[in-house]
């Protein structure tokens, strides 16, 4: 009897991911088979040996794998001790279809920096309440894939700073219930992945972080105006009680909660009268 595999499988509320699949195989053996999406995998561990379209392929820890829908493959491990991979079945609509040749014949992409941004992705779509930030992550990733399987070698053009100064009036307009990358891309006439390159060449950061700051500097008042933490979390935007402390903690320095018990303390200093010497 095999060892019991180790997995984790979710459907995000990520526009554009079907499915984020994680695993530990230790001697499973996929059969021929299909996804009616794209399958974009990375390997942590070990090596997974496939067929696709007749040919044998490879996939090692330092490349990303890209499948097309509707072509099938199989998959097993190329090291005895298995594998362990992360997959993300990617909606039909963050590739072009008429690409699915090119992947069917190069479906390994040598690539560190695109490993690196799906490893990110993977990373936020792990934390419940990033979705902006897993959504602008993933406009770069499909324009990469599709940047690889076009063989485009010209740089992207360069973002109009106009749409970057519209996009933060929309985020400030949506501060509290937020906005999603396709809303602003609607609301803007523009393409999501143009909104994120944009407003990252123009203002040095990226649209989910400049609504998180905005997030924590209202969060700010709210608790040195004596609103308790938890309230606070949900008043401002924010998912839950821990997806408020992880972002504030990492913008200010501390714990909400140490923060409110701080200015209360000042607070208390400044208004204590004081004492006329003798």
């Amino acid at each position: 009897m095999g060892a019991r595999p180790d997995i984790t499988a979710w459907r995000p509320r990520v526009e554009g991911i079907d499915e984020v699949f994680h695993a530990h195989f230790a001697d499973h053996a996929y059969p021929m088979h299909t996804h009616d999406a794209w399958t974009l995998l990375i390997v942590d561990e070990g090596m997974v040996r496939y067929d696709l379209d007749r040919h044998e392929h490879g996939a090692p820890s330092s490349v990303v794998t890209l499948l097309p829908p509707h072509v099938p493959h199989n998959g097993d491990a190329a090291t005895p001790e298995g594998f362990r991979k992360r997959v993300l079945y990617l909606n039909t609509s963050q590739i072009d279809a008429g690409l699915a040749g090119r992947a069917v014949d190069r479906p390994v992409l040598h690539d560190p920096r695109l490993r690196h941004r799906v490893d990110q992705l993977h990373r936020t779509l792990e934390r419940p309440g990033d979705e902006l930030e897993a959504q602008s992550r993933l406009s770069l990733v499909s324009e990469r894939l599709a940047h690889h399987l076009r063989d485009e070698s010209a740089a992207p053009p360069v973002p109009d700073p106009k749409l970057a100064h519209r996009l933060r009036e929309l985020l400030d307009e949506h501060v509290v219930e937020g906005v999603t990358l396709r809303e602003a891309a609607e609301l803007l006439h523009s393409h999501h992945t143009h909104l994120v390159r944009a407003f990252s060449r123009e203002f040095g950061m990226a649209p989910h972080q400049y609504l998180t700051a905005r997030r924590v500097d209202l969060a700010r008042r709210l608790l040195l105006g004596g609103m308790r933490a938890p309230e606070v979390a949900t008043s401002v935007g924010f998912y839950d009680q821990s997806h408020f402390s992880r972002h504030f903690k990492r913008v200010v320095g501390t714990s909400p909660g140490h923060y409110a018990r701080a200015g209360q303390a000042a607070y208390r200093r400044s208004s204590a009268p004081r004492t006329k010497a003798a």
